[in-house]
């Protein structure tokens, strides 16, 4: 005799998973945030940005694929977006100061000041007034603040202040510089003090420069080559503070 109840059991069962899937389905959607609308979201959702965390999930078998998708405990892709826009706004204004900053150091370290017509003293030093400053003139052993630009005879920049972006401290008068520096700035056989403010123009020859010997030398390579003219434009900024 057929026992009816052996018979509906497995349909009873497979009933019962069926409604406890169901179930469990729509617990997730009602606990789960609705997807936002405000944003459209990436045009390549797979790419994450390198501030934000990648979202990763660990998907059911058991749910619809609709279901893991857009329920996902990570960052939506609109507010990503917002973000990535954000920042964006946020770092533009940065770069492109830096950028304009950069350029016009790049520009005063590499142009020239007018020209002049040099006076030479009797060192041989070379010297024009391009502006005659209204400050006070160095005083020997002192610490003063300059700007300059180095040339070769050339026109050819080798060294420069304004790239560095911060002025040179220097103690004038004691041989701590180059001779051609020292008569040049505080005066001296012929030479007139440059006053706070001003700018000058300088050649100096060799023997008040680095002499026979190439300079700024390493490894072989040296950036000043033996007997060189230099060039420089000077402005005495005044005492170092």
């Amino acid at each position: 005799m057929i026992n009816l109840a052996n018979l509906l059991y497995p349909l009873f069962v497979v009933v019962s998973s069926r409604s406890v899937c169901q179930r469990a389905e729509m617990a997730i959607s009602m606990l789960s945030l609705p997807k936002p609308t405000i944003l459209s979201p990436l045009r390549n959702p797979q790419r994450t940005p390198i501030f934000l965390p990648k979202c990763t999930s660990s998907p059911s078998t058991s749910l619809p694929e609709q279901t893991q998708h857009d329920h996902s405990p990570c960052i939506s892709h609109s507010r990503r977006r917002l973000l990535e826009v954000a920042m964006g706004l946020l770092a533009f204004p940065l770069f492109s100061v830096s950028e304009a900053n950069a350029t016009r150091i790049e520009y005063y370290a590499t142009v020239g000041e007018k020209l002049c017509d040099m006076n030479f003293a009797k060192s041989g030093l070379g010297f024009c007034d391009v502006l005659v400053g209204t400050g006070t003139q160095p005083p020997r052993g002192e610490l003063i603040n300059i700007h300059y630009t180095a040339r070769f005879a050339n026109g050819i920049v080798f060294d420069s202040s304004y790239k560095r972006g911060r002025p040179l401290t220097m103690r004038i008068g004691v041989g701590k510089v180059l001779p051609g520096l020292d008569q040049g700035i505080m005066g001296g056989g012929g030479v007139p003090p440059m006053l706070a403010g001003g700018k000058r123009k300088l050649m100096i020859p060799p023997l008040l420069a680095y002499g026979p010997e190439p300079a700024g030398c390493f490894s072989g390579d040296c950036n000043i080559p033996a007997n060189a003219t230099l060039l420089y434009d000077i402005l005495y900024l005044g005492l170092y503070k």
